[in-house]
């Protein structure tokens, strides 16, 4: 028997097993490996509320809002990993929010203020200030809001180099589907297609998977898988350093090293169920891209070489941390929007759940008892 059970393997999973595994706990991690959005990640870390989300969720603005904290601490976490990992190709130049006229730049106004109050550095920046950090956007952006907390990486790096640690670490991985769970006086236990996990202890990171496994166990946590696709072009000569959005149209657009530029933000997959990859909608493809040249002109003619498309997690807009009411073994680890922004910050909370401690008094409003009848 294991001391800890991880269901999911994404990056909370990971970082979960990781820092149990470098206490000297046994750990398995129990992964489907299916559609997972770690995987299919583009690599934004986000820190400022996303126009996109609070169109489409308002009534979890005031949940995002809150968290906001977390967000600026989950990069600072994102930055140690880093150095103590090896490259993730990670850069923290800040975030620019881009506006065409002026409505929206009265709402950036309005946001920036909401979110310099929990301590998210921002700053409103007309069209002269943006051309002297960057004069590649297009001539109908008339200004920005600038985060200087967030930045992005380059995914692959990072999942290949936390894989990497953990095998090192003797960590076991084994890919199955857990159909449910079983809380036992003295253990817990996952059943899966492929045989039954026993531990001490459990940590469910299963994302968008994670409502559907408590359920059995009298907690319903409202955990929807939202499909989503992203598109990376070649290399180009334009120099893109910081996280590119805008106050009112969907979109993200992040240049990694090798200068290829990763275009996403929230375009629309078509789900296909939970054991099929969803399938790149062709509009979506056309609208995304297009809109980025919009925003940048020069990238206008350049190729993209891959589309591919995963799934976003969506609950209430706050993470979910800390025992299941009832079930005290059983410890859930599920970011809130922004997940692999959030991942290995609500890894060390779950952590410290595990282990005793339980959760912090500021992440108290993260407690899966909320969803308790």
């Amino acid at each position: 028997m294991h001391d800890v059970l991880v269901i999911g393997g994404g990056i909370v999973g990971q970082v979960t097993a990781i820092k149990l595994a470098e206490t000297g706990a046994r750990v398995v991690i129990v992964d489907a490996a299916q559609n997972s959005g770690s995987t299919a990640n583009a690599g934004s870390l986000h820190v400022q509320m996303q126009s996109r989300f609070m169109r489409l969720y308002p009534d979890q603005v005031r949940n995002i809002e809150a968290s906001l904290p977390f967000y600026v601490a989950a990069v600072q976490e994102w930055g140690l990993l880093d150095q103590k990992y090896g490259s993730f190709e990670l850069v923290r130049k800040g975030g620019l929010m881009l506006a065409e006229d002026e409505g929206q730049m009265a709402f950036l106004e309005k946001k920036m203020e909401r979110e310099a109050r929990h301590g998210v550095s921002v700053e409103l920046l007309d069209r002269s200030a943006l051309d002297r950090i960057a004069p590649w956007l297009g001539p109908q952006i008339i200004g920005a809001e600038l985060c200087r907390d967030e930045g992005k990486l380059n995914p692959l790096a990072a999942n290949k180099r936390l894989r990497a640690a953990a095998e090192t670490l003797g960590i076991e991985h084994r890919t199955d589907q857990i159909l449910r769970l079983e809380s036992l006086p003295d253990s817990v236990e996952a059943i899966g297609l492929q045989g039954r996990y026993r531990a001490d202890r459990m940590v469910v990171a299963a994302a968008w998977g994670a409502g559907a496994l408590t359920h059995d166990l009298g907690v319903t946590i409202p955990s929807r898988a939202e499909p989503l696709h992203m598109n990376i072009t070649e290399a180009c000569e334009t120099q893109i350093n910081h996280l590119v959005q805008h106050a009112e149209r969907s979109i993200t657009l992040k240049q990694f090293a090798t200068g290829q530029i990763v275009i996403g933000g929230g375009w629309a997959a078509r789900d296909r169920g939970r054991y099929e990859i969803p399938a790149v909608d062709h509009a979506s493809i056309l609208g995304n891209v297009a809109l980025a040249a919009q925003l940048v002109p020069s990238i206008s003619g350049i190729r993209v070489i891959r589309t591919w498309a995963g799934m976003n997690t969506t609950a209430d807009g706050a993470s979910i941390i800390g025992p299941l009411p009832g079930h005290a073994r059983v410890v859930m680890a599920v970011p809130g929007d922004a997940g692999y922004t959030l991942g290995p910050l609500v890894a060390g909370l779950a952590v410290d759940c595990v282990q005793g401690s339980g959760l912090a008094a500021e992440a108290l409003s993260f407690s899966p008892a909320r969803f308790a009848a």
